[in-house]
């Protein structure tokens, strides 16, 4: 976001080298610069933004560089993301203003995955919208009575004066204006309410996303958003209250967009309200499948003592807290497919691609019938005759090898895609088995005893 600066970008943003190289900031600003940035994004993690968090664990090169006038995140071709930000501008603001400038520029990226359509993005309209409903969330969210501060002077779009302004238009042509907890409801709402006006206003102080021809790679965005949602999805199935209530609020300020509807539905996200999309039919079982999925893979949390923060409040008299950094370990997720009868290839996509997005899983495919054969997802698998559980079974928990090799991982989860039909077993671990049943099949996980999640699946064309 540049707030106000409208130069072009003066070198392709994507050339880490050039935008490291240009024109660097002192040393001591760098230095502060990077400090506060990530004093922020520790916040950001523990407290204030899931979502952010997410997003920015995603941007791998993070840059000081003079290069932007102020902060913006680059999605390029190479399916990679950047964020850069300018250090005098990162000092001048002080941490609580930098937490504003990350919280604004990550929730752009999350409106660019979920309204794509051109009508909207080539309106001025719609882009005063967006900056006035998300520094309206950046200041409920951070908790600030107003706009951050640059040298004494606010930066961004304020919410408060677009309403106020809004409001007057209104009153002089007779109509009713919306109060502003209203006109900021929604995205779509302030967009239409601006659009009453006789003379919209076009933002004066918008972001360098918006001046300018800068490079957003839809696909990279999309890829990066999708993922931060879906890990904050499940650390919201997880109990994890703050990532509940950013999602909820998420999806209630999205409403009506159907593109919008339509990833929230994919990431079968109503189940943490209770309702589903209404403008796609989303099966049960994937939204079935994300809840206990997220259920068997929560974190293992590693305490460190944040030193500087620890003495900043032994200095006030207070106890030092520990803080949470991350889990311990990659999680294992171990998918198997019976190769008996037909496999539905849709299911077999959307699985593969849910686990692609969750961060910190390293998964395992399997395909079996009476024996055990792993494969990359992509290759074509064949069946043979039978069906033995027990032969994934004895894999997964150590006891047969496959190519000469034993698995000797420690799994997280198993998830079996099969129709049910051979010998019933009981794992070592059956909280740790997910069955999911074809149609058709034999639900007997469900029955067995201990019993196990199991679920029928939609094998139709999705």
């Amino acid at each position: 976001m540049t707030f106000g600066d409208k130069r072009p970008p003066v070198i392709d943003l994507a050339d880490r080298r050039a935008v490291a190289a240009w024109r660097p900031a002192a040393p001591e600003v760098v230095a502060e610069a990077v400090r506060l940035k990530e004093a922020a994004l520790l916040d950001f993690g523990l407290t204030e933004s899931a979502v952010a968090s997410w997003i920015y664990a995603k941007c791998h090169h993070q840059i000081p560089t003079t290069a932007v006038a102020t902060a913006a995140v680059v999605a390029s071709g190479d399916g990679s993301c950047l964020l850069l930000f300018n250090p005098d501008f990162f000092v001048a603001l002080g941490l609580d203003g930098v937490k504003f400038v990350l919280f604004h520029e990550a929730r752009h990226l999350v409106q660019r995955h979920l309204f794509v359509e051109p009508e909207l993005r080539n309106d001025a309209v719609f882009e005063l919208a967006a900056e006035v409903t998300i520094n309206h969330v950046a200041l409920v969210r951070l908790k600030r009575a107003g706009l951050p501060e640059r040298h004494g002077s606010p930066v961004g779009v304020d919410p408060a004066a677009v309403h106020e302004r809004y409001t007057r238009d209104l009153a002089e042509h007779g109509l009713d204006p919306l109060p502003y907890a209203a006109f900021v409801e929604t995205d779509l709402t302030a967009y239409r309410e601006l659009k009453r006006m006789k003379r919209p206003p076009v933002a004066d102080h918008i972001c360098i996303h918006q001046q300018t021809d800068l490079q957003m790679d839809q696909e990279a965005v999309d890829a990066v958003v999708s993922s931060a949602l879906l890990n904050t999805l499940l650390a919201g199935g997880r109990g994890h209250t703050g990532a509940r209530n950013e999602i909820n609020d998420l999806m209630n300020r999205s409403e009506g967009g159907e593109r919008a509807s339509r990833i929230w539905g994919s990431l079968g996200a109503g189940s943490l309200r209770g309702r589903t999309s209404a403008t796609r039919r989303v099966d049960w079982w994937q939204r079935w499948f994300v809840d206990v999925v997220g259920s068997r893979l929560s974190e293992g949390e590693r305490l460190v003592y944040p030193k500087k923060r620890g003495a900043v409040l032994a200095a006030l008299g207070q106890d030092p807290i520990m803080a949470r950094r991350g889990p311990v370990r990659e999680k294992v997720v171990v998918f198997a497919y019976d190769t008996s009868g037909s496999m539905p290839a849709h299911v077999v996509a959307w699985l593969t691609d849910l686990v692609g997005r969750i961060d910190r899983v390293r998964a395992h495919w399997l395909s079996f019938d009476a024996v055990v054969m792993p494969f990359q997802p992509g290759e074509r698998v064949f069946g043979g005759g039978g069906t033995s559980f027990q032969a994934v079974a004895d894999y997964v928990e150590g006891r047969s090898e496959v190519h000469g090799a034993r698995f000797e991982e420690q799994v997280d989860a198993v998830v079996i895609l099969t129709d049910g039909h051979a010998p019933h077993i009981t794992p070592a671990e059956p909280d740790k088995w997910i069955w999911l049943i074809t149609q058709g099949g034999d639900d007997w996980p469900d029955r067995h005893h201990p019993q196990m999640s199991c679920h029928r699946v939609t094998t139709g064309s999705s």
